[in-house]
């Protein structure tokens, strides 16, 4: 089950909770024939889980009626107990905790669903049922909704012809965004063509300009691709910017494609399409994001996992001035295991942002703070990722723990580091902004 930006403004109001009581052994107390699909059930399958589990969408099973659950009940509270589904991986014991498309199921809504299938999974009052959600057509760009009209550019990548069988392959052209003035990007949105979508795993995008030399130099990610503008992946679709905030894009820029493709047993053919939102002509933001892959040229570097073992590699990765973290999304392969990130403030003080603790390989979920928790952070602050690749017989997905494993595109090659976007402050907007946070701070207590 998952969520996509579609439904991220919706709720978790209308929903019974406390209805029932997980025991130690993870089974429900007997009060549980109150609990129904229509009043309870349904709400959270529409919040979490029918963005993707409905006809057309990567689900396996479509969850938008009771005759569609019914048949999956015990399946779905497997789940969902365990935590597998919705596909939110992080550790919700340490680390910030508030994020704008927070899709995880809380405590009382696991409790819920638990406990209606061990009552029997009734159907209850149909007239209990909320309106369903009016989810839009496949082909639609998402992001319109938000801003009110198509995109202002969109930029498409050339054809690729995927064979029925063979090896991953990975499409890299270079097309030419077009623009002949400079422009401000208050949003990005990635969408492999609807045939495409069944062999695109991933599709990055690159941004190659020439760069004023007063400018802060956005990271050169991978050396002849560019600096990490966004991505495609099954877990996200893009980036909206926060208030007086974007991204640049130069007269003359050029988007850099790296489409990774996998066969499905027959012949199709996909295309890339980027579709940005600009801010008004003349706008300037008072802050120029810059998207950066977090600790990859140490990977690429180091990173060196033995057969047989549990591995852990470590990134730093210095400020040079004043940031704030808008998004954390950590990135691996097959033997992914754990990432987490922290912050080693100059004075040696040491905070935990964030730790994803179960990585899967299937999805790529992009962690986006709110307003008040993304972590602003003062110059000469390290960045310090730590990446566990478990390269061992007990990681089920591991097609080899017999082999060493270094650094590559391959799915089978593994790799690390964090997508982050990165606001640059000045050093009197970062004491303004954290006074700003601890008089709101004061004024709630």
């Amino acid at each position: 089950m998952a969520m996509r930006d579609a439904i991220g403004r919706m709720g978790r109001g209308g929903m019974l909770v406390g209805l029932v009581v997980l025991t130690a052994t993870g089974s429900t107390s007997a009060q549980t024939e109150d609990v129904t699909f229509a009043r309870d059930v349904a709400p959270i399958l529409q919040r979490s889980c029918q963005g993707c589990h409905r006809p057309g969408q990567m689900g396996p099973m479509s969850l938008m009626t009771y005759e569609d659950v019914r048949p999956w009940a015990r399946a779905i509270r497997s789940k969902v107990v365990e935590r597998v589904m919705p596909p939110w991986h992080m550790d919700k014991t340490v680390g910030i905790q508030e994020f704008q498309n927070d899709t995880s199921l809380s405590d009382a809504e696991i409790e819920v669903i638990a406990g209606w299938v061990d009552a029997g999974a009734p159907r209850g009052n149909v007239a209990d049922l909320p309106p369903p959600v009016d989810w839009p057509d496949d082909n639609v760009w998402h992001m319109a909704e938000r801003y009110g009209r198509a995109p202002d550019l969109i930029v498409s990548s050339d054809p690729w012809t995927q064979s029925p069988q063979g090896q991953d392959q990975w499409w890299q052209p270079v097309v030419e965004t077009g623009l002949v003035e400079d422009r401000w990007v208050t949003g990005i949105e990635v969408r492999p063509s609807l045939a495409g979508r069944r062999v695109t795993h991933h599709a990055v995008v690159y941004l190659q300009q020439e760069e004023d030399p007063g400018d802060h130099e956005p990271v050169v990610d991978v050396p002849g691709r560019g600096s990490y503008l966004t991505e495609f992946a099954v877990g996200k679709i893009g980036d909206v910017f926060r208030e007086n905030t974007g991204k640049l894009l130069k007269a003359g820029a050029r988007l850099a494609f790296d489409n990774h493709y996998h066969s499905v047993g027959e012949e199709v053919t996909s295309q890339t399409d980027v579709g940005i939102w600009f801010h008004p002509r003349g706008y300037v933001p008072k802050y120029r994001v810059y998207a950066s892959a977090l600790g990859v040229q140490q990977a690429m570097a180091t990173l060196d996992i033995p057969p047989g073992k549990v591995t852990t590699h470590h990134a730093y990765i210095p400020l040079a001035l004043p940031a704030r973290l808008e998004n954390y999304q950590p990135h691996m392969h097959i033997r992914g295991k754990a990432m987490s990130m922290e912050a080693i403030l100059p004075n040696g003080q040491v905070q935990m942002l964030n730790h994803v603790a179960n990585f899967d390989f299937n999805w790529h979920v992009n962690y986006v703070y709110t307003d008040d928790s993304a972590p602003v952070l003062p110059k000469g602050t390290v960045i310090h990722l730590t990446a566990w690749h478990d390269n061992t017989a007990a990681n089920r997905a591991n097609p080899d723990p017999t082999q060493w494993v270094g650094w590559g595109q391959r799915s089978f090659d593994d790799m690390y580091h964090a997508h982050v976007n990165m606001t640059y402050l000045t050093d009197e907007d970062y004491e303004q902004i954290i006074a700003d946070r601890r008089a709101r701070r004061t004024s709630n207590d």
